[in-house]
């Protein structure tokens, strides 16, 4: 079986996450994937930790599967040149550099188009291309601050916090994979290439979703609600006689369940709960009613009780219940690899699942420059 993007060849100058990570997903799909980089190697990933196994990061394991790596100096003309020749062999190229420095280095999007009519460039940057601050660096946190994701994020007691990942670079490296296949499919009709102009910044907002909605109906500054939600109740975390779990109500049927449970079946045609929007409005009085039941019994319990009743629930697991979670492992969710330098390593699979064109992990995360005698000689074959 092949997969879904093997005859898309990606060319690589990204580093540290949004772009490694759109670059791997597309690797994972099929795609031949190059990484670029200066010589030693410049993801300063390889250098994030500890962890570490033999000099090897976690961090950089983490985005750059199914990858070959070549090195070359772009400050030099013959590093330049030999991405021009890659350029005319590719599909897509991207990268994460300030604004600008592509355009330094004469590798410009109009200059690009020239040597392959066909090519789709993404550009990745912190605040995008145009705009007052277009030649600021974006960092993650940086970018969590400024979106509103913090102000929503942890409790009037903790004040502002980050999400625990980073979740902007995820995000736009989402984007850019979605932008980049967009304007593959359009380039069947097309015959023509285009430019991708996709920031962290911008990807941040997009996903305030109906917390950002909420407000641009309501005019209302949202609240940080910790583990609340500030549409639906009850929605959120709850303690029990021996720990802490999830119940997420989604609708007033389930509520009424809900209620049954606990020995409360009055609550569901209490005219201040008889439907989400009394419940939201009345949350302060709902939910210490409920959660004074939730603490009668113990977690596994509750949640055997509300499986068994179809009432969304889950128990807080750590890293390490997670990945001994049987239901990851039916999915294939940890994979292992056979990597030069580090040995036996475990990552986190790919979430697609594709019926006949399944995803596949092909290539370990490379050394700096692994691959550099290979793709050399495939260009010297191309321009015989």
């Amino acid at each position: 079986m092949s997969g879904a993007l093997e005859h898309i060849r990606i060319l690589d100058l990204s580093r540290v996450l949004a772009g490694p990570y759109c670059t791997m997903i597309l690797g994972d799909l099929g795609a031949e994937v190059i990484k670029v980089e200066a010589p030693g190697g410049s993801d300063e990933t390889r250098r994030w930790g500890p962890p570490f196994k033999k000099d090897v990061s976690a961090y950089y394991l983490s985005a750059n599967r199914n990858k070959k790596s070549i090195t070359a100096d772009l400050k030099s003309e013959e590093g330049v040149a030999l991405i021009k020749e890659l350029v005319k062999v590719s599909d897509v190229i991207i990268n994460n550099f300030k604004t600008g420095t592509m355009e330094r280095f004469g590798l410009d999007y109009d200059t690009l188009a020239e040597i392959n009519p066909g090519i789709v460039s993404c550009s990745i940057t912190g605040f995008g291309e145009t705009g007052p601050n277009k030649d600021i660096p974006g960092y993650d946190f940086i970018i969590q601050a400024m979106s509103g994701f913090m102000s929503i994020t942890g409790d009037e007691n903790s004040g502002p916090q980050k999400v625990g990942v980073a979740i902007t670079d995820i995000l736009t490296g989402l984007y850019a994979c979605i932008g980049i296949q967009g304007a593959l499919l359009e380039r069947t009709q097309s015959g023509k290439g285009q430019k991708l102009d996709i920031s962290l910044y911008d990807s941040a907002v997009s996903a305030l979703v109906n917390v950002g909605s909420n407000y641009l109906m309501s005019g209302e500054i949202p609240k940080a609600l910790g583990n609340h939600h500030a549409n639906i109740v009850p929605y959120q975390t709850f303690k029990t006689r021996d720990g802490e779990m999830v119940i997420a109500v989604g609708n007033d049927n389930q509520f009424s369940m809900l209620c049954k449970l606990i020995g409360k079946p009055e609550y569901a045609t209490d005219p201040r709960f008889k439907t989400n929007p009394d419940r939201v409005k009345n949350r302060e009085t709902i939910v210490p009613l409920l959660q004074k039941k939730l603490l009668e019994k113990t977690t596994s319990y509750w949640q055997e009780q509300c499986r068994q009743h179809n009432i969304p629930c889950g128990p807080i697991q750590n890293i390490a219940e997670v990945a001994g979670d049987l239901q990851l492992q039916a999915r294939d969710m940890f994979v292992d690899y056979d990597h030069p330098t580090a040995g036996d390593i475990k990552m986190i699979g790919s979430p697609l699942k594709l019926s006949r064109t399944p995803v596949t992990f092909r290539q370990h995360p490379p050394d700096a420059g692994e691959h550099n005698e290979e793709i050399l000689a495939h260009l010297k074959i191309n321009n015989k």
